[in-house]
């Protein structure tokens, strides 16, 4: 099982996919903010925080490993709502392709069924964590440092030395299964040719003012596979829109939760 993380009291009724290099603790800001309705499931995604490695990489295979989680942690035959932002909304639409019945709703966060390749660099980001010289490193200021050479925005090395762990006695070690994923950086950035539709669900759709990984021209794809899709644009926030404008995603979120909850009666 992957681990995992509960906001709130009560049966989850959203879970949380976070993106690359991140943990399922990054997106616990906004789901604090909507956990007196809406319990919150933080995932840690495979090769990722403290969940177990793997061999390889795949949506598909994430997706099978996020439903197996979500059905320990669910009531037989109760759908939840996911939200999964960049990598992770890639793995939340191929959850819902793949496993609809256990989909209710979904939120997927500044990406899209489509090449991301473009987008921040993010090879960069990982190859910096593999050659940072972890035998120089005493302490996080001496990480951050040193990851400043090839990472020069605080913020995102901030982001990224959450990864780093104290293992003693041999010292630090980083949590994410750097190997592989720099290995599947191609697959990670592209889409499953594999994954069919129509995912009949509503989908929130949300983007980065300021982000170019979703753009106007994703439309026709997204709506193929998920014919419910509302696209809300959240000015003044980036790629990482959860941690720039906080207050704006949960709210546009928490009046998504209380639009679905007449027609599902709860």
């Amino acid at each position: 099982m992957l681990h995992t993380m509960q906001i709130g009291q009560g049966v989850p009724r959203i879970a949380y996919l976070h993106g690359l290099l991140g943990q399922g603790k990054n997106l616990a800001t906004v789901a604090k903010a909507v956990s007196a309705t809406d319990p919150g499931l933080l995932i840690d995604l495979p090769n990722h925080g403290r969940s177990a490695w793997t061999a390889s990489f795949g949506y598909a295979e994430w997706a099978d490993r996020v439903a197996e989680t979500l059905r320990e942690h669910l009531p037989a035959g109760t759908p939840i709502t996911v939200l999964g932002h960049s990598m992770g909304g890639k793995t939340a639409m191929a959850l819902a392709l793949r496993h609809p019945s256990l989909v209710r709703a979904l939120v997927v966060a500044d990406i899209s069924p489509d090449d991301s390749s473009h987008g921040y660099g993010f090879g960069r980001l990982v190859n910096g964590l593999r050659t940072l010289p972890l035998d120089q490193v005493r302490t996080r200021e001496d990480a951050d440092r040193l990851l400043a050479a090839t990472v020069p925005d605080a913020g995102v090395r901030a982001f990224l030395l959450q990864n780093l762990h104290r293992a003693r006695p041999e010292g630090w070690r980083w949590l994410p299964n750097l190997d592989l994923l720099a290995a599947s950086l191609p697959q990670i950035s592209g889409w499953p040719a594999g994954l069919r539709g129509p995912f009949q669900g509503p989908v929130l759709w949300l983007r980065g003012a300021d982000s170019g990984y979703v753009t106007d021209e994703h439309g026709p794809a997204m709506r193929a596979l998920f014919p419910r899709t509302r696209l809300v644009t959240i000015k003044n926030a980036g790629h990482w829109l959860h941690a720039d404008q906080p207050q704006a995603v949960a709210a546009t979120l928490q009046a998504f939760l209380d639009q679905l909850r007449p027609a599902l009666g709860r």
